[in-house]
């Protein structure tokens, strides 16, 4: 027998989709003007760029270029870039930092240990150390990739700067970016659509003090799709909202109809039925795309908490 508890959400286009989804992520500082692939249409070394994309391919772990808030006049290259290393997986999760003169040198990383969660590289090759300060607010702001990323992203990072709030940057691309804002807060890699500052706000403070914030969220960068929605969905069941006690262990299934299991660190288990739906009515799916579009969307259909007995079916 399982207890059964049925819940309703949604997520259209969670924060990675499949392709983009990462278990780590590694940012760069790079000032000045991004273009849509900023790793290659950037101030960035292009050769360099393309070197990255291949080192990190297959490995879990996504690159991508950070700055400061604020006006983006080419200042030429910074003597010294900051470099951020977060994995996002439950119960291995780390945010390390470390600074560089000569951004090539992140060629040299293990990009298959970063991925699986091992830092050591980031140690060795860069310096890197843990990340002491607050949690990190990364606000798409690519307007490049899309407009809507510049014309409200921009404003959230400067309003957020503005109000004191420490540890924003601007980063090059999160996805979802018609649900601009786009937010990325680390160390725990849950995203956040059309979000405003008091969200956040409330993101980072939650993060400080090892909570998920639901309110917005689009789901953790760690899972797949249909995960980030299960995920989400058992956190509202079970009114659970602390960082890095649940995970996703198992999906079942293939489009558009998914069986998720949940577990919990305490070693509850939850299955939870997630089909792929259609947004409508047709919307563009960008600022600046003129044909509607009917994007895929993550239904939960139930989320039912099992019994012991039920664990072995």
């Amino acid at each position: 027998m399982s207890r059964c508890a049925t819940v309703s959400r949604v997520l259209d286009e969670p924060v990675s989709g499949t392709a983009a989804t990462a278990t780590t992520w590694l940012l760069l500082e790079q000032p000045g003007p991004w273009g849509a692939r900023a790793l290659t249409s950037s101030h960035l070394d292009p050769a360099l760029g393309r070197a990255l994309e291949a080192a990190a391919d297959g490995t879990g772990v996504r690159i991508a270029l950070i700055r400061r808030p604020g006006r983006h006049a080419d200042p030429g290259p910074p003597p010294v870039r900051q470099v951020y290393a977060a994995h996002t997986v439950p119960g291995r999760v780390w945010l390390h930092r470390a600074s560089t003169v000569e951004p090539r040198r992140l060629l040299d990383l293990d990009f298959a240990a970063l991925g699986a969660g091992d830092h050591r590289s980031f140690g060795t090759v860069l310096g890197g150390r843990p990340h002491r300060g607050d949690p990190l607010a990364l606000v798409c702001t690519n307007g490049k990739r899309d407009r809507c990323c510049a014309l409200l992203g921009r404003p959230l990072a400067a309003e957020l700067v503005a109000s004191g709030v420490r540890g924003v940057w601007e980063v090059t691309h999160l996805g979802g970016h018609r649900f601009a804002p786009t937010v990325l807060v680390l160390p725990y890699g849950y995203a956040y659509g059309r979000a405003g500052a008091h969200t956040v706000k409330e993101a980072l403070h939650g993060a400080q003090e090892g909570r998920v914030l639901v309110e917005g969220c689009r789901g953790c960068s760690a899972w797949e799709r249909p995960g980030q929605a299960a995920e989400l969905a058992v956190r509202t069941a079970a009114d659970e909202y602390r960082a890095g006690v649940l995970s996703v262990v198992r999906t079942e299934g293939t489009a558009p109809r998914w069986e998720v299991t949940v577990a919990h660190a305490d070693g509850r288990r939850w299955r939870v039925t997630v089909a792929q739906g259609a947004s409508l009515p047709p919307r563009p799916e960008s600022c600046g795309a003129e044909v509607l579009g009917t994007p895929a969307r993550m239904d939960v259909v139930e989320v039912r908490e099992l019994r012991p007995s039920a664990l072995a079916s």
